[in-house]
């Protein structure tokens, strides 16, 4: 027999060796009981032992259902479990489970972590005792089963993965452990203004009954713009769950309440006090001590918050909550806009800087499109910001200087217009202050800006110069457009200075030599010229061209001066 042949024979050998044990096995099997229900077994791995008044932190993966155990002395005949839930629903239930006779103390375990696992050895019944379900505090408080049971807690989160903390107490009356709240137990608001809110809540028991110098307890305050919440440690859970998931969409959550957070919480740390709050910096929260009036400062205007009041216990780590409340900043003072009319020239003075001297128009385009052109440009050199916006967002923001800035809008039925000063500091003596050229124009179809010329300067030809004419050339664009030009003779000493955005109708008629028409599909090469007759020999002329157009403030290009020639 060959090689191949012996390793066929072997496999098939235990093949069927496999097969005669696996029938074996399964008929013993289903002659036998059938295999017991998961959620009765006890794991024999080690066991939560819930202790008596202590307050017990347990963490929940989703959908694992937690167990912990505890028995109770002999003379108790009351006891109460309280579940403290962050946020996230849970279910929980409490079951004591009673045998016959009381384990013998001949059984030997090796520690309480084994010490379940004796009473399942003996007959006995499970009595349920209690169950909840939602995200809110509460608790099981009543008369305790036979002395000879163990109680079984049973948690399980079917949301995601939480946290809840767990407190058993033997006897009556209510859980000393967590900080006393008043009859009342609303937060007041006192005052509202445009960015403070100022709250009241009346005093706990806890604090009352304290010594001055005792430091046991304090309030905390939350703010949020979210929603309302029963404990620190749900606030807590939430807000790290929206800083993840600003983290993946690159947002950020919240606004930062600014100064006021800060140094309330930098105090507090600095003060030696500790709290379940030491690991949570990313909470917008204040510790105030022991006073039940706060005001909470730089918020935000025209907006709703959410404000909640703790009393949290520092020595036992745990806390109660205050029915919260919420309320509205009153909205900003705000400037009433100035409309702007169709094609309207407005020239704009600023007398302020910053927003104190800042200015608000509105503007309605005509048209079912909607569209329209902004230009402005800087009459003293100063810049200008100028910030375009409706009632939703902000469209468009630039910084305005001596050249002609060109806004496009579009799809609004009215804009709003914020012209700001951006010079430093105040007003120089002898220096004026900025003024700005404004225009605003239903630009019926088009599609974008107008198109602006390379160069605003001015060329004069030395050659074609002569004793009454002198021959000019400037950039034009590829848009069929007129263009103006004037003329002024100029006095020997006099200063050609002119404000750059001073237009055609500041010019005297008798100074306009001629208008014309050009278009130059090609851009480099959309040049004109001009040859101006009728001039004095040996005189200086200021020559200025103006660039005409349906949309938008007229260009002005760049002031040339040419003298004639004395001698031809």
């Amino acid at each position: 027999m060959s090689g191949v042949e012996q390793m066929s024979a072997m496999a098939l050998s235990w093949y069927r060796c496999l097969t005669a044990t696996a029938l074996v096995w399964g008929t013993v099997w289903s002659q036998g009981s059938p295999p017991s229900n998961p959620e009765n077994e006890v794991p024999l791995r080690p066991t939560i032992w819930l202790p008596e008044g202590k307050v017990t932190p347990i963490s929940l993966p989703k959908d694992q259902t937690r167990r912990l155990y505890f028995t109770l002395k002999k003379r108790a005949s009351l006891m109460s479990v309280t579940v403290i839930p962050c946020g996230v629903p849970i279910e929980w239930s409490l079951a004591a489970r009673t045998i016959k006779d009381r384990p013998s103390k001949s059984l030997q375990w090796t520690s309480k972590k084994s010490m379940p696992e004796v009473w399942w050895r003996g007959s006995g019944t499970e009595q349920k005792m209690y169950t909840f379900k939602g995200n809110t505090v509460d608790s099981y408080t009543g008369h305790t089963a036979s002395p000879a049971s163990i109680y079984i807690l049973k948690i399980k989160s079917k949301v995601q993965d939480s946290r809840v903390s767990v407190y058993l107490q033997e006897g009556d009356g209510v859980p000393g452990i967590f900080p006393e709240i008043p009859p009342d137990p609303r937060v007041h608001t006192v005052g509202v203004g445009m960015t403070s809110v100022t709250l009241s809540w009346k005093p706990s028991a806890s604090i009352l009954k304290l010594q001055k110098n005792s430091h046991n307890y304090h309030y905390c305050v939350l703010v949020n713009q979210k929603q309302n919440y029963k404990s620190l440690c749900t606030a807590q859970e939430d807000m790290k769950s929206e800083k993840k998931r600003a983290k993946k969409q690159k947002l950020t959550v919240w606004p930062d309440v600014s100064e006021w957070w800060r140094h309330e919480w930098d105090s507090f740390r600095k003060s030696g006090e500790s709290t379940l709050l030491d690991n949570s910096d990313e909470l917008q929260c204040a510790c105030r001590g022991m006073e039940s009036v706060c005001t909470v400062s730089e918020l935000i205007p025209e907006t709703l918050y959410y404000f909640d009041v703790f009393v949290v216990d520092t020595v036992n780590g745990t806390d109660s909550a205050y029915a919260g409340t919420f309320a509205q900043t009153h909205e900003e003072a705000r400037q009433i806009a100035t409309p702007l009319g169709e094609g309207e020239l407005r020239w704009v003075a600023f007398q302020g800087t910053g927003r104190q001297g800042s200015q608000i128009f509105s503007f309605r385009p005509r048209g079912w499109q909607q569209s329209a052109l902004l230009t402005l440009q800087s009459c003293t050199g100063q810049k200008v910001k100028v910030t375009v916006s409706n009632k939703e967002q902000i469209l468009a923001s630039e910084v305005v200087g001596e050249a002609v800035a060109q806004i496009w809008l579009q799809g609004k039925p009215v804009y709003q217009i914020f012209l700001e000063d951006m010079s430093p500091g105040q007003a120089v003596r002898g220096v004026s202050r900025p003024m700005v050229k404004m225009q605003a124009s239903s630009a019926y179809h088009r599609q974008a800006v107008p198109a602006l010329p390379t160069t605003l300067q001015i060329k004069s030809f030395n050659k074609l110069r002569t004793c009454n004419s002198v021959t000019l050339a400037w950039f034009g664009t590829e848009e069929r457009s007129l263009y103006c030009m004037y003329r002024r003779k100029i006095k020997d000493g006099e200063s050609t200075s002119r404000q750059q955005c001073l237009g055609p109708e500041s010019r005297s008629e008798t100074e306009r030599v001629l208008c014309k028409y050009f278009q130059e599909l090609n851009p480099r090469r959309a040049v004109t010229t001009a040859t101006i007759g009728a001039l004095e020999p040996g005189t200086a002329y200021l020559f200025d061209v103006y660039l005409m157009r349906r949309w938008g403030i007229p260009v002005k290009y760049h002031s040339k001066t040419v003298r004639t020639r004395k001698e031809c």
